[in-house]
């Protein structure tokens, strides 16, 4: 569990260091995610991203479980 924790921290901090490169990537208005702005209001729901995001981590955990 400590070597989980003390991963995933380096991974935050990674992503959080590498955040200005990371934030021009598509994610999150690829086509099919769902925005809907009125007046004051704002929705976002990133279905497709989810679902890239989801088939790609998925496929890392098979690779490394084999």
């Amino acid at each position: 569990m400590q070597k989980l924790l003390i991963l995933l921290g380096l991974a935050l901090l990674a992503a959080g260091l590498a955040w200005p490169w990371l934030r021009r990537l598509p994610f999150g208005r690829l086509p099919g995610d769902i925005h809907i702005a009125r007046g004051g209001f704002h929705f976002s729901f990133p279905i497709v991203t989810c679902l890239v995001i989801s088939i790609v981590v998925s496929l890392l955990l098979w690779i490394f479980r084999r």
